[in-house]
């Protein structure tokens, strides 16, 4: 191998992450100098912006495809291979939990809706009483993931239909939707999109692609994807659930 083709891959990511920004950035300035008439504010302090946010796209695409998804596919094929169902299951409960307790999505958002809460009068207003409920929220969403992805998994592991579960999840969570309190009806759905973010969906595919790769009989392109979907969906319940009850 050249001693440039790691510089080269990492120069094709930057491209591309350029070339993936470059429809938001077209957008934001097509409205903001045609349709609103106002100029850039700060033109140098959007340029330098941008290029941190190229810069750290790039680094990390580049990483994931370095590490993260190499490791995911290697420890799931180890698993399988050993075939201890137990370490298994724990291992996929503690992949979906701390990935997802880490989701700097879900930290954003469970801090706005500590704050929202708060102005509505749901919780008190002060700083323990936001920082408790955000903690609460992300706590079970968290641990909505980890229960999401070993149901993925073992789910891979019989070979049973995918859409039988998403189709019985969503009538749940439209059965909870009439009970659940409104206040927490809308955090609940945001919760199960913020999940499937930067962190949680490179580790949990490559989970369940390696774990479908090294399994005979199993078909990494119909098995091996899906988790995510059982990501996004068990936080609507959890949440949900967290409502009605606390």
């Amino acid at each position: 191998m050249s001693a440039l083709t790691p510089f080269l891959s990492f120069l094709r990511s930057l491209l591309q992450s350029l070339r993936d920004l470059t429809p938001i950035i077209a957008v934001v300035a097509f409205f903001e100098l045609v349709v609103l008439h106002q100029p850039l504010p700060d033109v140098g302090g959007l340029l330098v912006g941008l290029l941190f946010t190229v810069l750290g796209l790039t680094f990390f695409i580049y990483g994931l495809e370095m590490g993260l998804f190499p490791i995911g596919e290697s420890m799931a094929y180890d698993f399988a291979r050993k075939g201890n169902l137990v370490w298994l299951l724990l291992f996929a409960f503690a992949l979906g939990f701390g990935t997802t307790v880490a989701e700097p999505a879900l930290i954003a958002v469970a801090g706005e809706a500590a704050q929202a809460a708060a102005v509505a009068g749901v919780i008190d207003g002060d700083a323990a009483a936001q920082d408790s409920y955000a903690y609460g929220l992300r706590m079970t969403v968290a641990l909505s993931v980890g229960v999401a992805i070993v149901i993925g998994v073992f789910r891979i592991l019989k070979g049973w239909p995918i859409q039988y579960f998403i189709i019985g999840g969503y009538v749940l969570v439209m059965l909870m939707t009439t009970q659940a309190p409104r206040e927490i009806i809308g955090i609940a759905y945001d919760s199960g999109g913020v999940t499937t973010s930067t962190i949680t969906v490179p580790l949990v595919t490559a989970l369940g692609v390696g774990l479908a790769s090294s399994i005979r009989g199993r078909n990494p392109l119909v098995d091996g994807f899906g988790l995510i979907a059982f990501a996004s969906l068990t936080p609507m319940i959890f949440v949900m659930a967290y409502g009605i009850l606390v």
